[in-house]
């Protein structure tokens, strides 16, 4: 109960301070005497759960700078041979199921093998699996096939035929492959099943198979579910940097789902001209180019030294947030901006307040982080 009221709170809290932004022209951090998200109302309540003190240990602060970049900055994805994924390959081959369709072929016998006429494919002419996991085929009589690979089907009724045969050749084919699948969901071009057949599939063919991404996906983030257990795989590693551990063998009744890139954005708020949401495209977006999106700074009241990006911390890292400042007082800050990556759900604010008191300004941004981020929270407690 008291979590939930903790939550609740954080959301009141919110709630307040996008209501004073509407009602107070411009994108200001409200102070103690402004009657802000530290009037004294606003204070008694949240200090029921959190001091300011508190809150501070809370978040990690950091300057961007051309040290953190380097920290931040991870090695580009070098292709290399997927050796596993090779031997999956090599030692593939298709098992037999109920529903396929087989064509038996025996050599200068011609009366043991019906012929796929004009009229008839080659479908239509072979030997059905039946639910029993059995065809018919004459002389021998029923052959178990179901769970078999072809050529231990064709060894079997070798084997059986040799008694009325001399020598029997025998040929074994799939001539439709109707047992078997894998799932393709999601946004994806045309969402649906792939067939398994006997040339092994992997992720990367599934999707390709299933007519592509589609604008909508997020490359960063597909999921494979295999009996109870789910594996994600960023296609965007694959398919721009060549990365082939993020593709996989698949196996009959997998499900691939290709998730929506809702979620994959970040939101630009403050003093820029178009406040918003923006979607991370497919090579990812840097802060330089969330700030350009959004139209650049207001000149007259956005404060250059006062760029913030607010990212969510690790749930197991004990803390609410990580804040990193850039100070653009200087041009050449956008350079660091440009090499500044910003990653799914970052928060990048611009405020026209003065810096000159830096933990004051970040104390004063941690209520409306810990609201956000509550609200998320929230939302899956009620989910669950």
């Amino acid at each position: 109960m008291n979590n939930m009221h903790t939550k609740l709170t954080a959301v009141a809290l919110l709630a307040l301070t996008l209501g004073g932004c509407a009602l107070a022209p411009g994108g200001h951090i409200p102070d103690d005497s402004s009657g802000g998200l530290f009037s004294d109302d606003n204070r008694n309540a949240y200090e029921q759960e959190f001091s300011e003190a508190e809150l501070m240990k809370l978040v990690d602060v950091y300057n961007i700078s051309p040290m953190l970049l380097a920290e931040l900055q991870t090695a580009p994805t070098k292709p290399e041979f997927n050796s596993a994924l090779e031997q999956a390959r090599n030692s593939y081959d298709y098992i037999v199921g109920r529903g396929d369709i087989l064509n038996v072929t025996v050599w200068n016998h011609p009366e043991l093998t019906i012929p796929a006429g004009s009229m008839r494919s080659a479908e239509e002419a072979g030997n059905w699996v039946h639910s029993d996991g059995t065809i018919f085929y004459p002389y021998i009589g029923t052959v178990e096939v179901a769970g078999k690979r072809v050529t231990e089907i064709r060894d079997e009724i070798t084997k059986r035929l040799a008694k009325y045969i001399e020598s029997p050749q025998v040929d074994v084919t799939v001539a439709a492959f109707r047992s078997q699948r894998v799932y393709v969901t999601g946004a994806v071009q045309q969402p649906g099943t792939v067939p398994v057949t006997n040339v092994p599939m992997t992720l990367i063919e599934a999707v390709s198979a299933a007519g592509g991404m589609n604008e909508a996906a997020n490359w960063n983030q597909v999921t494979l579910t295999r009996g109870n257990t789910t594996q994600t795989f960023n296609m965007r590693e694959l398919y721009q940097s060549g990365n082939t551990d993020q593709n996989i063998l698949l196996q009959p009744n997998d499900v691939v789902h290709v998730a929506r890139n809702d979620d994959n954005k970040v939101f630009v708020l403050g003093e820029v001209r178009q406040p918003k949401s923006y979607m991370i495209g497919q090579s990812g977006i840097t802060l330089a180019e969330a700030l350009a999106d959004a139209g650049g700074l207001f000149e007259a009241t956005a404060d250059a030294s006062g760029i913030f990006v607010i990212r969510e911390a690790e749930p197991d890292s004990g803390k609410i947030a990580q804040v990193y400042r850039l100070n653009a007082d200087n041009a050449i800050a956008l350079v660091m901006a440009e090499q500044f990556e910003l990653q799914q759900r970052d928060i990048v604010y611009v405020t026209a307040a003065p810096v000159s008191r830096w933990n004051r300004v970040i104390n004063q941004l941690l209520p409306s982080i810990t609201g956000l981020y509550s609200i998320g929270r929230f939302s899956d407690d009620i989910s669950n």
